[in-house]
């Protein structure tokens, strides 16, 4: 089900005023494209794009056009790693965030 323009706007405008929700809907991408699931990292990789930055604002920063970007992380995208993480590194940088790996023992 596509999302409603006022629920984009509703968290596009708590993006904006909210340093941990930015934070979150970057991490939340991330962490699914790490944990396999590249479906669901595509979605919120494009949501936490909408939320901050926008297509338009990245194409700009990223030398790729905004029609290229929302097809990369759409549902049948492909992102090469040189775009996804430049993609991660752009977003990190406008939003202020800035994302750190650390490693976690298995509980098994």
């Amino acid at each position: 089900m596509p999302l409603t323009r006022d629920f984009r706007e509703t968290v596009r405008a708590r993006a904006e005023r909210d340093s941990l929700f930015r934070e979150a809907l970057l991490r939340q991408a991330v962490q699914g494209l790490l944990d396999g699931d590249a479906a669901g990292g595509r979605a919120a990789m494009r949501e936490a794009i909408n939320a901050t930055i926008g297509f338009e604002r990245l194409g700009q920063i990223v030398g790729k056009s905004p029609k290229s970007l929302m097809r990369m992380f759409g549902p049948s995208g492909n992102p090469t790693a040189e775009n996804l993480l430049g993609v991660i590194r752009a977003l990190q940088i406008e939003t202020g965030v800035r994302l750190t790996v650390h490693t976690v023992a298995d509980a098994a």
